[in-house]
């Protein structure tokens, strides 16, 4: 198989693959999707919000922020040996804001100093003059085929039957960059192909 690189940028690339078959071009697609891991917000607990939102509201906004993290810092929640979350499967992030404005995602703030709101300016509510609003939020890590708010990304191709060749366009709708979503997406393949060796030696 040959990868060629027709275009990236910081959310979007393209890429053109030959001497595949549709089959891995399809797999290599839903991996993208719904296999590469990402971080998002799963409980909040609410300490204080007077804003014109109900807390189920904010906490779904807070859900569906992307945000930067490195993949291989954290263990997933459920394969922790921890029961409630801890420093190796979950992020803490604060909010407390009072006064008149909107109500941002940079103005949370994590216990791990490299997690970082992808789009900071992203708007989560707006307070008014008096609005006051305080919670505790923990993010772990997830995959988009558990919840659309852990999707690493959008993935399509087109397909040319004649030259055997699958034109690719990946865009990042998670706090990873393109490039790295797809490399993820090969090495969840690869750990698969060889779980499947093993049951299949196994059986």
């Amino acid at each position: 198989m040959d990868v060629t690189i027709t275009d990236e940028s910081d959310s979007t690339l393209t890429f053109e693959l030959s001497g595949a078959t549709p089959a891995f071009a399809n797999a290599l697609r839903r991996t993208m999707i719904g296999e590469v891991p990402t971080l998002a917000i799963e409980d909040v607990t609410f300490t204080q919000n007077n804003s014109g939102l109900f807390d189920e509201i904010v906490a779904h906004r807070l859900g569906m922020i992307p945000w930067t993290f490195d993949p291989s810092k954290y263990e997933f929640r459920d394969e922790c040996d921890c029961e409630d979350g801890c420093m190796q499967c979950t992020v803490t992030l604060v909010l407390d804001r009072e006064g008149d404005g909107n109500v941002i995602a940079s103005d949370m703030k994590p216990t791990d100093e490299d997690v970082e709101p992808a789009n900071p300016d992203t708007k989560i509510l707006e307070l008014k003059e008096d609005g006051h609003i305080e919670l505790e939020a923990q993010a772990i890590k997830g995959r988009g085929r558990d919840h659309a708010k852990w999707q690493a990304a959008n993935a399509s191709y087109s397909y040319e039957k004649g030259d055997d060749t699958f034109h690719f366009t990946v865009e990042s709708v998670s706090g990873l960059d393109p490039r790295t979503i797809v490399n993820h997406a090969v090495e969840q393949l690869q750990d698969h192909i060889g779980e499947f060796e093993e049951s299949v030696q196994e059986a």
